[in-house]
């Protein structure tokens, strides 16, 4: 019950490409050119992106955490074996399921492949609830206990009311949308719909809910959805969200959702480096 999959199995490479853009020091622009984002020293202490997540899941009462990374994860495995012993994780376990990327293929299969990959790899979270996280947000304590304690139905997922979002209005406008019944289960996740329909997405408080990629799930009953995820024809990849369309389709009322009602701290560019 209390699992959380932390997902860092991607490439950084919007970080990568913005690092120009940016006023950093050197030690740091560097470290971001060969290492995973969730890892760079942020502004004003040493401490990663990644730690300060870990040490929320901590607080909101995880004892397993699944770090999901790519093969070359020599980063993680030092990471780890700084901070394992940190008080700040006492009583944590840490796991690092490794996404494969397939022959022919210069990048992993995406989100839904990933997850699959670490329940492959750890067959005992296909009988026990876990979170699914982005690594690159910075959840509160709050938003991860809600998920952990929920037990009213399979599977759960955290949306963020837009107005409390303290993005850019163009960057916000990009978010996945989502879609309730009068019972607040999922009834459908949009991936950046047209403005001109975004009206037609509020609920009944008048409120506009955006996907973060937060959810929770019961493990022996998303799985197939995983296996058989469709590709997205743009990106080539399994994508979670998809997998998560497939499943409120076939399973009414099996997705429960909470609304949180406040902003939430990523690192997708470099410019986001400051902003912490």
């Amino acid at each position: 019950m209390n699992n959380i999959i932390i997902m860092a199995a991607g490439a950084s490479s919007r970080m990568k490409k913005t690092l120009n853009e940016v006023d950093l020091t050197i030690e740091v622009k560097e470290l971001a050119k060969q290492e995973h984002k969730t890892l760079i020293p942020l502004k004003g202490t040493n401490k990663s992106l990644l730690f300060y997540l870990c040490a929320n899941a901590k607080k909101a009462g995880y004892k397993n955490i699944y770090i999901l990374t790519a093969p070359e994860n020599s980063a993680f495995i030092n990471w780890i074996n700084t901070y394992k012993s940190n008080s700040n994780f006492s009583g944590v376990n840490f796991f690092l399921p490794i996404q494969k990327v397939p022959k022919g293929r210069l990048k992993p299969v995406g989100t839904a492949d990933g997850i699959q990959q670490a329940l492959d790899q750890f067959p005992n979270l296909l009988n026990e609830r876990f979170t699914v996280c982005n690594a690159d947000n910075l959840y509160s304590v709050n938003v991860l206990e809600r998920l952990l304690k929920h037990d009213n139905s399979p599977h759960s997922i955290m949306s963020y009311d837009r107005s409390f979002l303290k993005f850019p209005e163009e960057r916000i406008t990009k978010f996945a949308l989502i879609k309730l019944d009068d019972q607040d289960y999922l009834e459908e996740i949009v991936e950046k719909p047209p403005i001109e329909t975004h009206e037609s997405f509020r609920n009944l408080n008048g409120q506009l809910l955006v996907s973060m990629n937060i959810f929770s799930f019961t493990g022996s009953k998303i799985y197939p959805y995983l296996k058989n995820c469709i590709m997205d024809p743009e990106r080539n990849e399994k994508e979670l969200p998809q997998a998560v369309r497939s499943l409120i389709k076939n399973e009414n009322k099996t997705v429960f959702t909470y609304i949180a009602k406040e902003h939430l701290k990523d690192l997708t560019s470099a410019h986001d480096i400051k902003k912490f």
